[in-house]
């Protein structure tokens, strides 16, 4: 795997999923660049789509470029 050698190269995507004490449950949405190591985007909702992370990652896109 190559190591990126400037931002927008390579974007790392995970979600993460927890639990209010009251136990309703929420998933975060992050987009993260693996080179400057920013935070792109988090997204953070009851239910997150696939529509609704295509959308995130466009937006995203249309404003740090393909």
């Amino acid at each position: 795997m190559t190591i990126p050698q400037e931002p927008n190269q390579r974007w790392s995507l995970d979600f993460v999923s927890d639990a209010l004490t009251d136990g309703r449950r929420f998933r975060v949405f992050c987009v993260i660049d693996d080179f400057s190591r920013e935070c792109l985007a988090a997204v953070a909702d009851n239910s997150i789509s696939g529509q609704r992370v295509a959308r995130e990652l466009d937006r995203i896109a249309e404003s740090r470029g393909y």
